[in-house]
């Protein structure tokens, strides 16, 4: 039986990226050597780093003035960075989630932290409006997508101070304006590559700004200066997301990207929608995840819960579960799923519906 899966992350990568990583774990680049045991600074891995870079400028037509990095430590490491590298006197947030609230948390330890809005009053399950940045801040924070509550923010924001963005599990699903950004970071293993990395997207001019010094490891400017080579890359990690950022390119990139998850987004919510048995946990369509859909089972059919879960893993639907702060259902729809795997979860939801 074919698997879909659903997996939040690590999650679904192409199969071009599994099936080019074994390879090389196997014998990269002909080296007779596997990916896993050559140095990281030996020419063929500093080709895998040099195109990683370049791709990743390439699909999201990143504007000069910025470097790309590759790092250890994941987005969660990038909570406390940001502030050490950023965060002056005093920095602003929204709070949107789980991840949005760990990213704050993290940086009160560096100054003063203002909270400009929360959707945390109904479960985050809606993006705030109408909020006021300080215009003294260093910098605003933002989770473009929030993978536990099925929330995005699908825009580039016009704000007028520096605006850095968590986008793990979002990004390369859309094209992105990057010139409106100071940095972008997140973890791989949502859209990009297996766990181990953190990708970030950093302005020049925006670094050394700060008056505290920084240790060498947390400053931006020691891995932009050493090109991610200060100490041992996540090679693994690194090198299937050149082989995922390769696939991308030869798909047709992120505008071809953004059209597919439309699609498969509208079948599955137009089926949540119109199925009696459930409903869908995000109210305002703007506000819905392309990425992560997460859905519950209406209240008069509660007690199928369970049963729909197995029903679904029984036609091998994978990862489906909500995470256990909604309940229910969650299908992260990332790049790498097919529009077959979310019709196949359709037509499950159809024919449980009939049993019912």
């Amino acid at each position: 039986m074919k698997k879909h899966n659903f997996s939040a992350g690590p999650s679904i990568l192409p199969e071009f990226t599994i099936k080019k990583t074994a390879e090389a774990v196997l014998d990269f680049a002909g080296t007779g050597l596997s990916v896993m045991e050559v140095s990281h600074r030996d020419k063929e891995f500093m080709a895998v780093m040099a195109q990683a870079n370049a791709l990743v400028k390439e699909l999201l037509e990143v504007p000069s003035g910025y470097e790309v990095l590759f790092l250890g430590g994941g987005a969660s490491m990038q909570f406390c960075m940001v502030p050490y590298n950023f965060l002056n006197k005093k920095a602003a947030y929204l709070n949107t989630g789980t991840w949005a609230s760990k990213a704050l948390k993290e940086a009160k330890f560096f100054g003063e932290v203002v909270e400009v809005a929360s959707s945390k009053d109904e479960n985050f399950c809606y993006i705030p409006k109408n909020y006021e940045i300080p215009s003294d801040a260093d910098y605003f924070h933002i989770t473009t997508n929030n993978t536990i509550f099925g929330t995005e923010i699908r825009t580039d924001l016009d704000v007028n101070v520096p605006l850095i963005a968590d986008m793990s599990s979002d990004i390369f699903s859309r094209p992105v304006d990057v010139s409106k950004y100071a940095l972008i970071y997140g973890g791989a293993q949502k859209n990009l590559a297996p766990a181990g990395v953190a990708f970030v997207i950093v302005k020049e001019d925006a670094l050394g700004k700060v008056d505290r010094p920084i240790p060498t490891m947390l400053n931006y400017r020691t891995h932009m200066e050493n090109e991610s080579m200060f100490n041992t890359p996540p090679v693994l990690p690194i090198f299937s997301a050149l082989q995922t950022l390769i696939w991308l390119k030869e798909q047709g990139g992120v505008k071809e990207m953004e059209k597919r998850n439309i699609r498969k987004a509208d079948i599955l919510y137009s089926e949540i929608e119109r199925n009696k048995l459930f409903k869908t946990t995000v109210k305002n369509v703007e506000d819905r995840s392309l990425m992560n859909i997460c859905f519950v089972m209406n209240e008069e059919y509660k007690e199928l819960e369970n049963e729909f879960k197995n029903f679904a893993i029984a036609n091998g639907m994978v990862g489906i579960k909500g995470h256990r702060s909604v309940g229910g259902f969650r299908a992260s729809t990332y790049n790498a799923l097919p529009e077959e795997s979310v019709k196949a979860l359709v037509a499950a939801m159809q024919e449980f519906e009939r049993k019912y």
